[in-house]
């Protein structure tokens, strides 16, 4: 595996985990979206991403 230079390291800091590894949020992991956020932040909200809890069930209303 090649290694990074030191330009695209400066670019992915945010992503990078102890070895050197380029590491997504646990959420974004299998997101299919260009989106996706590193495993430092902590993710509020992501306009992509709704739980099946959290959707609302109102296709049963008149």
């Amino acid at each position: 595996m090649p290694r990074m230079s030191k330009k695209r390291k400066l670019e992915w800091v945010f992503f990078l985990d102890h070895r050197n590894r380029i590491t997504y949020n646990a959420l974004c992991r299998k997101c299919i979206h260009g989106c996706k956020q590193s495993f430092r932040a902590v993710v509020v909200k992501c306009p992509r991403y709704e739980s099946k809890r959290a959707r609302r069930k109102d296709h049963n209303i008149i």
